[in-house]
């Protein structure tokens, strides 16, 4: 790779909304056929650069150069007819049509008046082939794993001669086995001289796959490095711009009588899952993705039917109807997919904070607005909220602080016992750490915690116990003492020690 061979450049990007100064006079560029990985805090507005770069936005200042020559006059049409594409968090693709139509959309191949299915559906077979991955290009994207997904926009992309292509967290909705493909797939684009810019919390996919990394703090450029002669520690210092303690803080509370106890719960996907968890502990729930981890914080949390089954909150046998009734009976849930499940994107920080919590603010039929907004306040200084105030709308903040208004919003019920499904998915190392010291400061209250991870090292670093779940049966619980990466995979799948576990 030719170190002077620039295909994209920025210079002193500047984009301004009222109030607020995203991109602050950004300089970057990026070498043809790099993988080149951008880093930063949530809040760092790594969005608004990449809109910038595709021309969904149109900087107030500043200037793109591609492949040498001034970008004028950007759209997204224009952008993808140039050669730049973009993987966003959320995929464009429609359900209902198959991979070749969603490659193909828009642009569809015609002969004599109609499209030529058969035509699309053999060059979408070249290219699926080409990135060494079986895809039948008949096959409704609907029917596909969120990996497979993935790699459909991939493909997309590629159809259209792609020479940069921007990656936007692509690892965070993928199981380890979909991960080991998108690496393969980003080492041969690099290799067929695509630009990569992939952006990622996941410094270990930075290391593995990055040729130089970028560092953005609060819409400034703060560094770029050959990924040879830096290291994890370095990465982080840049990104946060403070030192940071250890990873994990230390559990150093009494834990009290058991808060939730579940004896033999059954849906149509669990089967005799049995639990408890005392107050001051925080219970880590470990299995591969469909194992029943999250379908059993759904069943307790009355958001899927039981067949049978009981729950004992606070030494008192509990029937939960529906979700409402499980925050009033004590049980809160920050949900996995905060997307679909967490936020009203369209309505405010202010109100979706407080919307599990309108009984607090309540006088007869009408809000007490002056307590909400205190209390909602307090939870965005708390949790470090990065918005300038508490009027925006959630959909205008980046991923992390979007997450974190989801676990304001549970933590404005003070339940006793709360479910954090995948607490730290798409959030920077800074943040993590902050939501790790507010589960143990939780914890230290009194609270019991569930906590659901497919990430191994949160796991062992934040779980009093572990308990590993495998095709909807509950197979082993395992102390401290007990924990490494392998004994946890050797139960979640299925090896031969679960039978030892039911026993």
């Amino acid at each position: 790779m030719n170190k002077d061979n620039i295909l994209l450049e920025l210079n002193k990007i500047r984009k301004e909304y009222p109030g607020v100064l995203a991109l602050d006079d950004l300089s970057l560029s990026f070498r043809e056929g790099e993988v080149h990985a951008i880093c930063g805090e949530n809040g760092a507005v790594k969005s608004t650069l990449i809109k910038t770069v595709t021309g969904a936005i149109r900087p107030t200042s500043g200037e793109m150069i591609y492949a040498g020559e001034v970008v004028d006059h950007q759209s997204p049409i224009a952008s993808m007819n140039a050669g730049i594409s973009c993987i966003y968090q959320e995929f464009n693709l429609i359900s209902e049509l198959t991979v070749a139509e969603n490659v193909f959309f828009g642009r569809e191949i015609m002969k004599n008046g109609f499209i030529d299915y058969a035509a699309m559906q053999e060059k979408t077979r070249e290219i699926l082939v080409d990135l060494g991955v079986d895809i039948d290009p008949k096959q409704q994207v609907k029917e596909l794993t969120v990996g497979f997904q993935q790699i459909v926009e991939i493909a997309k992309a590629l159809s259209q001669n792609v020479r940069i292509l921007i990656m936007d967290e692509p690892s965070a909705p993928l199981t380890n086995n979909e991960l080991e493909y998108l690496f393969k797939i980003v080492k041969k684009l690099k290799s067929q001289n695509v630009t990569v810019i992939y952006i990622s919390h996941r410094l270990e996919e930075v290391f593995e796959l990055a040729d130089r990394v970028s560092i953005i703090r609060d819409g400034q450029y703060i560094s770029t490095l050959e990924i040879k002669d830096t290291n994890r520690d370095e990465l982080i210092h840049l990104m946060v711009g403070r030192e940071l303690g250890n990873d994990f803080p230390e559990d150093s509370c009494e834990k009290g009588d058991v808060a939730l106890k579940v004896e033999n719960l059954t849906t149509s996907l669990l089967k005799d899952i049995s639990f408890d968890v005392r107050k001051g502990e925080i219970l880590g729930l470990a299995g591969l993705v469909g194992a029943g981890r999250t379908e059993t914080a759904r069943a307790v949390f009355g958001a899927d039917p039981i067949e049978k089954g009981t729950i004992t909150l606070l030494g008192k046998e509990v029937v939960i109807k529906n979700p409402g009734d499980a925050i009033n009976k004590g049980i809160g849930l920050i949900p996995e997919d905060r997307k679909q499940h967490g936020i009203l994107a369209q309505l405010s920080i202010k109100k979706n904070i407080s919307f599990s919590s309108l009984g607090t603010f309540a006088r007869g039929l009408l809000i007490n607005s002056k307590k909400e907004t205190e209390l909602t306040r307090g939870m965005k200084d708390k949790l470090r909220i990065k918005a300038p105030t508490l009027d925006v709308p959630v959909s205008s903040l980046s991923g992390g602080n979007q997450q974190k208004v989801v676990l304001s919003k549970a933590l404005m019920t003070d339940s006793d016992v709360l479910f954090f499904d995948e607490p730290t998915r798409g959030i920077d190392v800074g943040a993590k750490q902050e939501i790790y010291r507010l589960m143990r400061d939780l914890a230290a209250e009194g609270k019991a915690i569930v906590m659901i991870s497919s990430e191994m090292p949160e796991l062992i670093g934040m779980s009093d116990r572990i308990m590993v779940l495998c095709e909807g049966e509950l197979v082993k619980e395992l102390a401290p003492e007990e924990y490494s990466q392998e004994i946890i995979l050797e139960y979640a799948s299925g090896g031969s020690n679960n039978e030892i576990a039911r026993s």
